[in-house]
């Protein structure tokens, strides 16, 4: 069930779209704002509110990097894995990641803090390997580099 701060700012997204579906992503954005993630009742939910089947929402929220559709922990870290960034020198740094927070793609460290995301490119080719922490860009990203990264986020 969505809360009603949750339903008052879908609302007020819902008055500045010309059709109820195009707030999709927003109202998903304002539903993982206030929970850390979208779970299959808050697709249900927000579905019902803009006139869409769950199925419908759910293709989008999944087409989405920044849409979680599980919990993730308070800091997200996406390496991105794209053609240049692997050439560049992804297998490295995201092997030493994985050991350093114990984690593999997709894990989260036990302690909440990190969630580690492959994600397909971060539009950051000139600064490769790049990676994203929460809406913090680096890149390029050399092994070396990383205690210094993942203390800013202790």
């Amino acid at each position: 069930m969505l809360t009603h701060e949750e339903e008052n700012e879908i609302a007020d997204e819902l008055k500045r779209c010309d059709f109820k579906e195009a707030a999709s992503v927003e109202a998903l954005r304002i539903v993982q704002q206030h929970r850390g993630w979208i779970s299959d009742e808050s697709i249900r939910d927000i579905a019902g509110v803009l006139g869409m089947t769950p199925s419908e929402l759910d293709a989008i929220a999944t087409f989405y990097n920044f849409i979680y559709r599980r919990p993730v922990g308070r800091h997200i870290i996406q390496v991105c894995d794209s053609m240049v960034c692997w050439t560049m020198g992804y297998n490295p740094l995201h092997g030493l990641l994985s050991r350093k927070l114990g984690i593999g793609p997709g894990g989260t460290t036990p302690d909440n803090r990190f969630t580690l995301l492959p994600v397909a490119c971060l539009g950051a080719c000139d600064r490769a390997p790049a990676m994203l922490v929460d809406e913090d860009l680096y890149g390029p990203v050399m092994p070396e580099m990383l205690d210094g990264i993942l203390e800013k986020y202790l």
